[in-house]
C-alpha cells in the first residue's frame, strides 16, 4: 500500500496544499526548520492520529488557527482515504467517510515507521520509552497484544485510585483491591508471555543487522519482568505480599508496567557501555528490525518516514544502511540541501523542496 496524495490544513507552519505522493520514493529537501518534519509528522498523523514527537494534538494547529486536518489518498483497493481533524479540541477520524472511534483501526491501513531523533530515547532513556517501542513493535501485527495491553492499563489505573484512596488504612480489607488483583495479574500475564517471545525474536532479527553494518556480534534484546518467573497464583500472592508497600507509595510498584528490555553483548549489558555512535546505530536498527518484523508476521510492506537518518552516518555506513534497508512500499526522506541525495535518486523518484511551509516539486 502506498499514497497517492496528502492534504494538508492548518497543520503546524506547512501551507495549506494536497501533495502528489505517487513515487516509491519521495525525498523532502530543506534547510532546518522550514517544514520537513512537519511533512512527515503529518504523515504520520494520518496513520496513528498522533504526533510521533510525544505532542499534544493542539500543538499540530497552525498558530492562530482552531484545528487542524490531514488527508491521504491510497493506492490500493480496500480503501480510498483516511481523513483526521482536530477542531476546537476534538479529534476525528475517518476512513472512507465513516467515522472510525478507535484508533487501532488505523493499524493495518497505513503502518508507517519513523525513523527520527527521539528514537535515541529507546536506547539512552527511560525504561517506559523502550517499552513503548516494544509495545508498539508488536501491536502492529498483534492487535489481540494492544487490547490486553489496555485492558491491563486500565486495571491499573482503577488499582492506583484505589490505594489512594485508602491512604492511612493499611490493614483494613479492601474488597475492592481483591477483585482487582487476579485481573491485573491476569493480563498483566498474558502480556509477559508474549513479550518474552516477541523480544526472543526480535533479538534474531536485530542482533544479525547490527553485526553487518557494525561487525561487532552478539547483540541482542533480553526481556526482563517485574514478575519474573511467576504462575497467576504466584502474582495474585505476591501483590497481596506487596500491597502494603503499595499503598504507602499509593501506587502499585510491580508488573509489566515496571518491565524492562535490556540491549546485551554476550549477556552483557550493552547499551550504558556502548559509544554515542553506537547508540545512534543502535537507535536506528531498532527501526529497520521493527519493520523487518512487521513484514515478517502480517506479509505485508510499510511505508518508512526517515527524517535526517542518513545525516547522522559516516559515508561508510550510509551504503551498509542502505544496503539493509526493510522492504517498504514507499519511502519518505528528509535532506538538507547540501547533502549528497541526487546520488540516492531513482529515476522515479519524487523530490520536493521545502520552504517557509512551502512544498514544491523539482522538475531537474
Amino acid at each position: 500500500m502506498s499514497l497517492k496524495t496528502l492534504g494538508i490544513s492548518a497543520f503546524r507552519n506547512l501551507a495549506n496544499a494536497e501533495i502528489d505522493l505517487e513515487g516509491k520514493d519521495v525525498f523532502l529537501v530543506g534547510e532546518n526548520g522550514q517544514g520537513k518534519t512537519n511533512f512527515l509528522e503529518a504523515l504520520y498523523f494520518c496513520a496513528y492520529a498522533s504526533s510521533f514527537r510525544g505532542v499534544g494534538d493542539s500543538e499540530l494547529v497552525r498558530t492562530g488557527e482552531s484545528g487542524c486536518a490531514v488527508a491521504a489518498h491510497f493506492n490500493t483497493s480496500l480503501y480510498e482515504r483516511v481523513l483526521v481533524t482536530f477542531e476546537k479540541g476534538k479529534k476525528t477520524i475517518a476512513l472512507d467517510g465513516k467515522p472510525i472511534d478507535d484508533r487501532k483501526e488505523l493499524l493495518s491501513v497505513i503502518p508507517c515507521i519513523i525513523f527520527c531523533h527521539e528514537d535515541m530515547e529507546f536506547v539512552a532513556g527511560t525504561p517506559e520509552r523502550r517499552r513503548w517501542f516494544f509495545d508498539q513493535s508488536q501491536s502492529l501485527y498483534d492487535p489481540v497484544y494492544l487490547d490486553d495491553l489496555r485492558k491491563y492499563r486500565k486495571v491499573l489505573k482503577t488499582r492506583n485510585t484505589v490505594l489512594k484512596e485508602h491512604i492511612g488504612t493499611i490493614r483494613t480489607p479492601i474488597p475492592m483491591l481483591d477483585a482487582l488483583d487476579p485481573q491485573l495479574a491476569m493480563y498483566g500475564l498474558k502480556l509477559m508471555e508474549k513479550r518474552e517471545k516477541a523480544a526472543q525474536d526480535f533479538s534474531e532479527t536485530f542482533g544479525p543487522l547490527y553485526k553487518a553494518v557494525s561487525g561487532i556480534d552478539r547483540i541482542g534484546v533480553r526481556y526482563a519482568p517485574s514478575w519474573k518467573d511467576a504462575t497467576l497464583d504466584q502474582i495474585i500472592a505476591l501483590l497481596q505480599i506487596h500491597r502494603e508497600r503499595d499503598m504507602i507509595s499509593s501506587l502499585t510498584l510491580s508488573g509489566p508496567h515496571r518491565d524492562r528490555y535490556i540491549f546485551t553483548r554476550e549477556a552483557h549489558e550493552f547499551s550504558g557501555k556502548a559509544s554515542t555512535g553506537q547508540r545512534r546505530l543502535l537507535a536506528l536498527l531498532l527501526r529497520v528490525a521493527q519493520a523487518r518484523r512487521f513484514s515478517k508476521m502480517t506479509g505485508k510492506k510499510p511505508i518508512l518516514l526517515l527524517d535526517d537518518v542518513l545525516l547522522e552516518l559516516d559515508g561508510e555506513k550510509r551504503r551498509q544502511f542502505l544496503r539493509i534497508m526493510p522492504e517498504y512500499d514507499q519511502a519518505f526522506y528528509t535532506f538538507l540541501p547540501e547533502e549528497p541525495f541526487a546520488g540516492y535518486r531513482k529515476p522515479d523518484t519524487l523530490v520536493y523542496d521545502v520552504f517557509d511551509g512551502c512544498i514544491s516539486q523539482r522538475y531537474a
